[in-house]
């Protein structure tokens, strides 16, 4: 027979094992992501914190919670004391509460009795988190007192109800310790009592004592295991409300169109987006711009006018509210998000470079490339001879977020990695904004050999990036204001296009 507590068990090892093959937090939509009640703090305190509580409250206590049951027929244990003297069962009886109550609170108080902050101590974690990542941020601007002191304010709260509550249960541990001894001190008197008018024996005095003192604590133990318990359910609840979640953007969809080959052609028609966690700031209203195949498109305009969001939106991190976003005529929607992705690829301006390998960074473009193919991609990226300059060449670890290459460095290797995926549909998120005019010409070398062929959706400030684009579309408000050839553009004194290049200087 399986118990409710085993069926639990194996749907949450199914869970893990089979059904989320990708991984029940990484399969979620990035709008999942920037929601407050998912940050980084929140996510890893599940998977590291919840998850292992569950298994110790399911798995590990489930043992000793059987092995304490046995011990805990009290009936039985009070018909044994009865038996053998049935004056000593009776006052010792009396006294259960008291050595049950005694007993749970010394577990409960050597276990740490103050209760779980793992939840409490989360904001801290995330200040303390943030702090390192941003080590040079903070060392830059000095600002290493103002983060202790946000670190120490989030910790005051629950420092102080763990002060509080320390006080409460220590005064609860003495006075239960208290009554416990007075109540061995009394069973142990009235056997004196009864030995001495030879109303018993020792042997059978004792004996009755013993059994129901015994039981008394593996009564007390298998309740001390409760609170692990009920953690262990709160923990699952919040562990499965990731298992369970389903995506609302389904990388493998059923009945959609798996994407083989794409020619490039890109529209948006009339389309409305705001994202998940700002659903009060509107960014696109009836959005319409289209890119033909193998043609460039460069998204200009002011900060916050959506040019990133168009490339965000081209990926499929987040479904537009209304309108459509056509891929060669299909409803991105209706087409399987994980081929298509595998047709597209994206360079942005700060590279994602994982703590690992150059040649491992590269082969993410493609995990079947062979060490030629890697080679040669980095050559097309202008990175071949830095990295070969390296003492360890391709083996050489970039370190946290490629904190061991430079800015430069690390752009090439992220474009190697997209030349490595051989993409249909390159999408640039300001990728030489941040460069150097040396590591600039580098890149856009780079840049330049990839997209030949392609088609092009362009996110940039510079007007040397931009100007050789075959269309260059302005946007203002969530609109697009104008359109047209870097030449066209220029030639209107009073356009917006000319009023952004105007603040550059023409090279």
């Amino acid at each position: 027979m399986v118990t409710p507590i085993e069926t639990k068990q194996e749907t949450f090892r199914s869970r893990f094992e089979g059904e989320h093959k990708d991984g029940a937090v990484l399969s979620n939509e990035v709008g999942w992501f920037d929601m407050e009640d998912n940050n980084t703090g929140s996510l890893t305190s599940i998977l590291a914190a919840d998850a292992t509580l569950v298994r110790s409250s399911l798995a590990d206590r489930l043992s000793t919670i059987v092995q304490n049951l046995s011990l805990t027929f009290t009936f039985t244990a009070l018909a044994v004391a009865f038996f053998y003297s049935w004056r000593v069962a009776a006052v010792v009886t009396a006294c259960f509460p008291l050595l049950i109550a005694a007993s749970l609170t010394e577990q409960l108080f050597l276990k740490g009795f103050g209760g779980d902050y793992t939840r409490a101590y989360s904001k801290a974690t995330s200040v303390a988190r943030e702090a390192i990542e941003n080590i040079r941020t903070v060392a830059s601007f000095g600002a290493e007192k103002t983060i202790s002191e946000q670190f120490a304010c989030e910790l005051r709260k629950p420092t102080k109800n763990a002060f509080l509550r320390g006080h409460i249960s220590g005064f609860g541990y003495g006075l239960s310790q208290c009554l416990a001894f007075c109540s061995y001190a009394l069973g142990l008197w009235y056997i004196s009592v009864l030995i001495k008018r030879e109303e018993t024996n020792f042997a059978d005095s004792i004996k009755s004592f013993m059994v129901l003192l015994v039981t008394a604590y593996s009564v007390a133990e298998t309740l001390a295991l409760t609170p692990d318990i009920v953690k262990g359910t709160q923990a699952l609840r919040s562990v499965f409300r990731v298992l369970q979640r389903e995506t609302e953007i389904h990388p493998d969809k059923p009945n959609s169109i798996l994407v083989t080959q794409i020619k490039g052609n890109i529209e948006f028609r009339n389309v409305g987006f705001v994202y998940p966690a700002r659903l009060d700031i509107p960014i696109f209203q009836n959005l319409n711009l289209k890119v033909s195949a193998g043609k460039s498109l460069a998204v200009v305009g002011p900060s916050g006018s959506g040019k990133s969001t168009v490339i965000g939106l081209i990926m499929r991190f987040y479904d537009v509210n209304y309108g459509k976003l056509c891929i060669d005529g299909e409803d991105i929607k209706t087409l399987n998000l994980r081929s298509l992705r595998k047709k597209l690829a994206l360079v942005q301006q700060e590279p994602a470079l994982f703590s690992t390998t150059i040649h491992e960074n590269i082969k993410y473009g493609n995990e079947n490339a062979s060490e030629a193919e890697i080679i040669e991609a980095a050559k097309a990226a202008n990175a071949h001879e830095f990295i070969s300059r390296m003492e360890e060449g391709y083996k050489t670890h970039v370190g946290e977020k490629g904190v061991q290459l430079s800015g430069g460095q690390k752009q090439r290797v992220a474009i190697a990695r997209a030349v490595l995926k051989d993409p249909s549909v390159l999408l640039l998120d300001e990728a030489t904004s941040a460069l150097d005019t040396t590591s600039e010409k580098l890149v856009q070398e780079a840049l330049d050999k990839l997209m030949k062929g392609r088609t092009t959706v362009l996110v940039a400030h510079r007007l040397s990036t931009i100007r050789k684009a075959d269309t260059i579309a302005v946007l203002h408000k969530g609109r697009v204001v104008e359109k047209g050839s870097h030449r066209e553009l220029v030639s209107k004194s009073d356009g917006f296009y000319k009023k952004l290049t105007s603040l550059q200087e023409v090279v």
